[in-house]
């Protein structure tokens, strides 16, 4: 769907006026994971203060920084950290640079984030391919966006997470040796880590991993009709008869550790995307 709101079309032309070539791929990276952007040419670095009705970000691990450039010749605009629920923002808002992105003309949203394992299979520091999510957020960004511009919100999901993208990424992961997990991802507000109880109930109800953003930008990512890639790091495992306590800093530090593999797979990836 083409955005009509004039918020999107002044923040879209801010950066179209800075962007050297118009981006094939938007990326989003999450919770110490701004490595992925390092292989990029760089033509700009702008803070998202500077762009017209961008939320800042206030989480520890997320920059703040919207970098424009290539990688392995695809064009592509990255944002170094995203917003959640947790930081006081409405969904609306933190959908907000995916719907800037699509009227910037992304075909592709690739999306990182940091998540806790709830498939015992799972070890802190592999990587988790998204094949389909569960949102216990409580929130939707397309909630209202009948009555605000034209088009249904009643978007098909049966395929939210693009079965191309997802069977490139299994044969860049085997030809690069990655551990390449795949599974569901559960999202919920956050900002406290999940009780024993909860993840007992998360892994009951068939999530592999759980996290507090990603599956609102897939949901808006969905119906501006762009084609999504999301891989996740466990950043640690959650069983509920062993948890032991977690903090951020553990989670960041891990999330860093599997940073050169994930950008080697996403690299590979590009190489071979379809313009």
């Amino acid at each position: 769907m083409n955005p009509t709101n004039p918020k999107i079309t002044e923040a879209a032309n801010f950066l179209r006026e800075r962007i050297k070539k118009e981006p094939l791929i938007g990326m989003i990276t999450g919770t110490g994971l701004a490595q992925l952007t390092d292989t990029m040419d760089i033509d700009q670095t702008i803070p998202y203060e500077q762009i017209p009705y961008f939320p800042k970000s206030t989480v520890a691990g997320h920059a703040g920084i919207l970098l424009s450039g290539s990688i392995a010749g695809k064009s592509i605009v990255a944002m170094q950290g995203r917003f959640h629920i947790y930081e006081g923002y409405t969904v609306r808002e933190i959908t907000f640079p995916v719907r800037v992105m699509a009227s910037l003309g992304v075909k592709y949203l690739f999306i990182s984030s940091a998540a806790g394992g709830l498939n015992p299979d799972f070890k802190p520091g592999e990587l988790m391919l998204v094949t389909d999510h569960i949102n216990l957020t409580g929130n939707n960004p397309l909630i209202g966006r009948n009555s605000e511009e034209s088009g249904l919100a009643f978007i098909d999901m049966t395929s939210a997470y693009n079965k191309d993208l997802i069977a490139l990424a299994r044969e860049k992961a085997v030809e690069e040796g990655i551990t390449l997990n795949q599974g569901v991802y559960v999202g919920i507000t956050g900002p406290s880590l999940e009780t024993p109880a909860e993840t007992r109930f998360l892994r009951s109800i068939g999530s592999d991993a759980v996290g507090m953003s990603t599956v609102n930008e897939v949901i808006e990512a969905v119906y501006s009709g762009l084609k999504v890639l999301t891989i996740v790091v466990i950043t640690n495992t959650n069983l509920p008869d062993c948890m032991k306590a977690t903090s951020i800093e553990e989670v960041i530090a891990n999330a860093r550790k599997a940073s050169p593999s994930l950008t080697r797979l996403l690299t590979k990836i590009i190489k071979d995307l379809e313009k």
